[in-house]
């Protein structure tokens, strides 16, 4: 009777490949093969050699699929639902990375974005750069976060409000006002009315008056009338810079002053064609 051999790594990364699944901890692994860590890591090793394994985070793993080795790894909305449940934090695949699979980016996003409320470096896995942001309070958003289904799951992403007010919230890696108000030329019109009210008291008052001036610039007055009604509780609404990169000066030509919003603007934005 011929014995049959221990089941080696390579053979449990083609098993969860033809069970749908493309990520693994090291535990599970250890579990499966019956093997010891120190046994584990010298596999697993060698096969990150080989291109057929990531380990983007500690004692988490992904199988790197046939198709996707000449990229280095499989798409990341494959694995980060996986990749944050593994961390034990809340998240949500924001910004312009979210605003492209809502259709509304007029170029290709160079990094996938997250959103989440812990502190996290970026990950560079294959050709792609996953970027985390963080926001101390995530459960306040939760009505704004939906399922997207993917090839081998779901991923958390934000809906098109939450993704607008996102844009300027964090302005810094979003790029200029001119690419801001082309997104949202678009992505406007996907946005409701009474979602974007109902997130609003999660944000600061400036995104706010950004947004809504931003909203009515690309004609989408439907959604920046919602986020004027909010703002009419406001007693004293402080005037904002529509870009604050470009702060107020004495040698330059006074800003425009919008009073429906109370922003200031140097120059008005230009849509990418």
């Amino acid at each position: 009777m011929m014995l049959r051999g221990r089941r080696t790594l390579a053979s449990y990364l083609t098993d969860l490949l033809a069970g749908g699944r493309i990520s693994f901890t090291r535990d599970e692994a250890i579990a499966e093969l019956e093997v010891t860590s120190r046994g584990f890591l010298a596999a697993a090793k060698r096969l990150q050699k080989k291109g057929q394994l990531l380990n983007p985070r500690h004692g988490f793993y992904v199988v790197v699929p046939p198709q996707y080795l000449v990229r280095g790894a499989p798409p990341p909305q494959w694995y980060i639902d996986d990749l944050m449940e593994h961390e034990g934090h809340p998240y949500y695949v924001g910004l312009l990375k979210a605003a492209e699979i809502h259709g509304a980016s007029h170029q290709a996003v160079m990094q996938f974005q997250i959103v989440t409320d812990k502190r996290m470096p970026k990950i560079r896995a294959g050709r792609s750069i996953l970027s985390f942001f963080y926001r101390k309070e995530i459960g306040a958003l939760s009505g704004a976060i939906v399922d997207h289904k993917t090839d081998t799951g779901r991923f958390k992403l934000s809906s098109p409000e939450l993704t607008g007010l996102d844009l300027l919230r964090y302005m810094h890696v979003t790029g200029t006002i001119d690419s801001i108000a082309t997104v949202l030329s678009d992505l406007g019109a996907k946005m409701k009315a009474h979602e974007l009210q109902k997130l609003a008291p999660a944000f600061e008052r400036s995104v706010i008056q950004r947004l809504g001036y931003l909203l009515d610039y690309v004609k989408h007055s439907q959604a920046a009338e919602s986020l004027h009604a909010y703002l009419q509780n406001e007693k004293l609404l402080p005037w904002v810079e529509l870009d604050p990169s470009k702060r107020s000066s004495k040698t330059r030509k006074p800003p425009e002053r919008d009073t429906r919003w109370n922003v200031l603007v140097h120059r008005r934005p230009e849509l990418d064609q």
